[in-house]
């Protein structure tokens, strides 16, 4: 039995109905003890991601416009609100070649301590072969002018670190990982991700980098004389700066579609409409 509220004659008014089925939302109190057990441990503020994706796409809809999370219920809302999560969920194996049956998947929820991090001091790095092939500022719809004075000691950085912490040491051969260069000079890393469509390829395109065809001219001039030194691309001006890509997720998705001209049917209808509505003012 719920309590159902009723308008009459500008009079508030409670009514019992007991034929109204009640909608109870689903509770997990054990989990959402250990959430919020961990998320203390990690000193009140993480960064939340499943197994592959982060909610990237959904920073807009948090009250302080970020990923950083202080409880369960930011979590929540940043996931519902992800299509990337979606995907994760739903078609984590889109662009998978394999003809095997998709294997049982045990989704793990990743918690990670929050940082604040400088978005010019991030970098991809995409590795084939067990060779690092290429490296693309993350942030690449801003220009950062100290990317650009040190590009090769940039690129020499991590060349190192790849070397050291992470050839030969990861169970594939080809795949993405992300990297952090604080102020002193060190490199971390920050995430790994799969060889393929599924992960943003930033500056560079799935095509070049998959076929191995990718061009020197943004490596230095040094460097670009060694065999195994990785293309280096960056914002090198303003003029090259862009619109964030996951400010199309703010839109209806019917709006993005109309936009881009990725859905025909949609601007087929809409010049349908556009052309009746003519048709209605000649009348």
């Amino acid at each position: 039995m719920i309590m159902k509220l009723m308008m009459k004659q500008g009079e508030i008014q409670w009514s019992d109905d007991e034929n109204t089925t009640t909608l109870t939302a689903p509770e997990f109190p054990e989990f959402a003890l250990k959430v919020e057990e961990a998320i203390c441990s990690l000193g009140g503020s993480v960064f939340p991601k499943l197994n592959w994706s982060a909610p990237r796409d959904a920073y807009w809809i948090a009250m302080n416009s970020s990923l950083k999370c202080k409880c369960l219920s930011d979590i929540f809302l940043l996931f519902k609100s992800s299509d990337f999560i979606t995907r994760d969920f739903t078609q984590p194996f889109i662009h998978c070649s394999d003809d095997s049956p998709d294997p049982s998947l045990e989704y793990q929820l990743v918690l990670r301590k929050w940082c604040e991090l400088i978005p010019g001091a991030e970098f991809r790095c995409f590795v084939k072969e067990n060779k690092l092939i290429a490296i693309s500022q993350r942030d690449y719809t801003q220009y950062y002018e100290h990317i650009f004075k040190q590009k090769e000691e940039l690129g020499r950085c991590i060349q190192e670190f790849f070397k050291k912490h992470i050839q030969y040491k990861f169970f594939d051969e080809d795949f993405v990982f992300d990297v952090y260069r604080d102020s002193r000079g060190k490199v971390w890393l920050i995430d790994f991700n799969p060889f393929g469509e599924v992960t943003d390829s930033l500056l560079f395109t799935w095509e070049e980098l998959k076929s191995g065809n990718i061009l020197k001219d943004e490596a230095s001039e040094g460097a670009a004389m060694e065999q195994d030194c990785p293309s280096f691309r960056y914002t090198n001006s303003n003029l090259t700066v862009q619109p964030s890509p996951y400010l199309s997720y703010r839109l209806p998705k019917d709006f993005v579609d109309l936009s881009t001209g990725e859905d025909v049917h949609k601007l087929i209808d809409l010049l349908k409409l556009k052309r009746n509505q003519q048709d209605d003012e000649e009348l």
